[in-house]
């Protein structure tokens, strides 16, 4: 279940309720999906066969397309990262800077943990969300975010688009922000 961490002051938000109450004052999407029906051997693999990606999109197709269905996506896939991904901390790099996009950014986890920075509320400030799998989030358009992987470096995740591109992130420039 996700967990908040509002950096200014350090204070922990838990519980999906909680959870879902904060990040909607926030315009960000939080909902859960069931994990039991995910084989067991893909629960924590991070290392992952093209057949075994189709049986995940496959595994949770009925919710992937609900949640496009009511937000306007047209495509999805699936995002693998662990230390067994080449060149892992460059692409991470690429994750790890504050940035927008023209459209949300959607994150389903499957397996593993992630961890999504966002600048809220001005009276809130930055924010993490710390993921792990079935958490669903929406990041809107526009809003200053990052992601990056929590301690154990791993995770599956659903990704789903309006634009056909895929993921197009635009440099946000923000002196507030402090890692």
């Amino acid at each position: 279940m996700a967990e908040i961490r509002i950096r200014n002051t350090d204070e922990r938000i838990q519980g999906e309720e909680n959870v879902r109450a904060f990040l909607e004052n926030q315009e960000v999407l939080y909902e859960h999906w069931n994990t039991d029906k995910l084989p067991e051997e893909l629960r924590e693999k991070f290392v992952l066969t093209d057949d075994e990606k189709a049986q995940i999109l496959s595994v949770y197709d009925e919710d992937i397309r609900d949640l496009a269905s009511r937000r306007g996506y047209r495509t999805w896939d699936l995002i693998s990262l662990s230390d067994a991904t080449p060149n892992l901390d460059e692409l991470l790099k690429k994750f790890e800077s504050v940035h927008t996009h023209t459209e949300d950014e959607v994150r389903a986890i499957t397996a593993g943990k992630g961890i999504f920075i966002i600048k809220g509320t001005d009276d809130v400030g930055y924010f993490d969300v710390e993921l792990e799998a079935g958490d669903v989030i929406s990041v809107p358009e526009h809003k200053a975010h990052f992601f990056t992987l929590m301690e154990n470096r791993q995770i599956v995740a659903v990704r789903l688009f309006i634009e056909t591109e895929g993921w197009i992130a635009h440099p946000y420039a923000d002196p507030s922000f402090q890692k």
